[in-house]
């Protein structure tokens, strides 16, 4: 655990206490899950809170199990790479996304069979009052936050190849994410009602993948190309209202202008590639004598952006 980045392992300690905790209140007849879990915001039993409490809570040991092993075999890599508050901030950005766009999914099923209309409904032949049935959509786990973390190490390592079993040769990790993006978007059209949060998992993904495309165009700040989503001290709230603000500023015409023509561009290029590679041979030279850790966050950070050029 000592390897594990401090938010990585307090992430893991936190989901794993909180899955002991329901089952100790459940032996004494208090379901967390009811209490923590993400409800329909028009059932009764909708807190506001549960936006948040619901990427704690899950529904079985094997649940738990493959969540973490993702936290932890993914979100130690993108904490490393992002750095601690931004991981975090990114990790319940995730959630939270995905909880939102479960909510949206629900709204939309709750419109298109007119739930509204009745007082009560009939399943499997048992008549349950209406506010009952909309109290049992209830959301559990950390799938929506999990799926943001493998969109963020398939965009910031696209070509690291990775093996999945069962599949006999690795794959990159880009069509990793592509095809489970794919088997999402297929289940969640195909296999409804079969107890997974499919169009949450996606929700996740896509406000990673929005998240880290504004991070990647300046995090607001007016910072273009580069990977400034690295910045540790870009204040990520702080960016995004600067960024908000801005869709509505007019933007003043801007030309570039390259002095030195082709040659003198070509030079520029040539002495840029140069020093890169000097501040590589660096790096790795310090690796050797240090190792990895050794390094320190800003050459983590430039080893991973030079690796990429």
């Amino acid at each position: 655990m000592n390897s594990i980045p401090p938010v990585t392992k307090n992430l893991l300690i936190i989901n794993v206490l909180c899955f002991f905790a329901s089952l100790a209140f459940a032996s004494h007849g208090i379901e967390l899950e009811e209490m923590f879990g993400l409800h329909f915001f028009l059932a009764s039993n909708f807190r506001p809170w549960q936006l948040f409490t619901y990427m704690f809570m899950h529904a079985s040991w094997q649940h738990l199990f493959f969540n973490m092993f993702a936290v932890w075999m993914f979100g130690r890599i993108i904490e490393q790479t992002m750095g601690q508050k931004r991981f975090l901030f990114y990790y319940l950005t995730c959630g939270l996304g995905a909880g939102l766009m479960q909510e949206l999914v629900q709204m939309g099923e709750y419109w298109y069979y007119g739930f509204g209309a009745y007082e009560q409904i009939s399943l499997s032949g048992v008549i349950v009052p209406m506010a009952e049935y909309l109290n049992r959509w209830n959301t559990v786990g950390a799938s929506g936050a999990v799926y943001g973390i493998l969109l963020a190490f398939g965009v910031t390592f696209p070509n690291e190849r990775l093996f999945i079993f069962p599949i006999p040769v690795p794959i990159k990790a880009k069509y990793f994410v592509v095809g489970y993006a794919v088997i999402e978007l297929l289940s969640a059209l195909s296999q409804r009602g079969d107890g997974v949060a499919h169009m949450a998992h996606l929700g996740g993904m896509l406000v990673g993948l929005l998240l880290i495309l504004y991070w990647r165009n300046g995090g607001g700040r007016g910072n273009r190309g580069g990977y400034t989503h690295y910045d540790r001290g870009n204040n990520s709230w702080s960016g995004f209202r600067q960024w908000f603000s801005s869709l509505f500023k007019k933007k003043e015409p801007h030309i570039d202008v390259t002095y030195g023509g082709r040659y003198g561009q070509e030079a520029a290029y040539r002495q840029q590639k140069k020093e890169q590679e000097e501040e590589l041979n660096r790096i790795l030279d310090k690796i050797k004598k240090n190792g990895y850790d050794g390094l320190t966050p800003e050459e983590k950070r430039r080893l991973f952006d030079i690796s990429r050029k």
